[in-house]
């Protein structure tokens, strides 16, 4: 898993988004976003953290920065979490992992003692460059948010 760090060019992506339509990173040319992968909808950690983003949301549009969030799931589950959360950013599917692997967020994860391969929960800050600003890998979905909002200052 190689991982991105501050300074390299984002991996440009197209994915479907929860509604079916086409969320891409070119879509934030000259914008700010916050892109973060999150390992499994509707579970609670991914809850917590996606309805951290939703309440965060207008501070982090007003400090210049959009919000896109990034699974492996299935369209139709994504659908499904933006609805029962109301989260009103975009959900977009990587189902292929495809994203994930080039963003450095894909690989073996350990739980209950049984090895596999999966999503970290990871966060990336590009700027209106594509360049990646900050890249948090490995990061606990309780209180994620906050940490993020206050390092944007310095970012």
């Amino acid at each position: 898993m190689t991982q991105l760090t501050a300074g390299d060019t984002a991996p440009a992506f197209t994915l479907a988004d929860a509604d079916g339509n086409r969320v891409s990173l070119a879509d934030y040319a000259g914008r700010n976003v916050v892109v973060y992968f999150y390992p499994k909808a509707a579970t609670p950690g991914c809850t917590t953290e996606a309805c951290d983003f939703r309440d965060n949301l207008a501070s982090l549009a007003s400090a210049g920065y959009a919000v896109v969030g990034v699974s492996a799931d299935p369209v139709e589950d994504l659908r499904a979490f933006a609805d029962a959360e109301r989260l009103t950013f975009p959900l977009a599917s990587d189902a292929d992992h495809a994203v994930a692997d080039a963003y450095g967020t894909w690989g073996p994860k350990t739980r209950n003692g049984r090895t596999f391969d999966g999503v970290h929960r990871s966060t990336f800050v590009i700027d209106t460059d594509a360049l990646v600003r900050a890249a948090y890998y490995d990061v606990e979905a309780q209180g994620h948010v906050a940490a993020l909002r206050e390092s944007l200052v310095s970012v």
